[in-house]
């Protein structure tokens, strides 16, 4: 998969994983490691990207001991959220023309 793809489907996971309630790390990586693979080294230069797009913030709060980060979804990246509803429209045009004939099931 084009890497430039890829990252900007994993960004919107990580802000979909996010909008219905603040998460941290961890539980970002459980909830949509059933959809796509991805691992600590990925989703840390994500996060802190969409802060720096101010798509989220970030606050620290004591957890057992230990701060942890959490992370909100913003105005602005619940509007990504919606761009991209709007561009995958346009996805599944083009790849119903790039596979048209190939499979009677699509």
């Amino acid at each position: 998969m084009d890497i430039q793809l890829k990252r900007g489907l994993l960004d919107v996971c990580v802000l979909a994983a996010i909008r219905d309630e603040d998460s941290y790390g961890y539980k970002i990586i459980k909830d949509i490691k059933p959809y796509v693979e991805i691992s600590e080294s990925t989703l840390y230069p994500i996060l802190r990207r969409l802060e720096a797009g101010q798509m989220l913030t970030v606050r620290s709060a004591e957890h057992d001991g230990r701060l942890r980060k959490y992370y909100h979804i913003t105005e602005r990246g619940k509007e990504r959220l919606a761009d991209f509803r709007e561009e995958w429209k346009e996805i599944i045009a083009i790849y119903r023309f790039v596979t048209k004939g190939e499979n009677a099931a699509d």
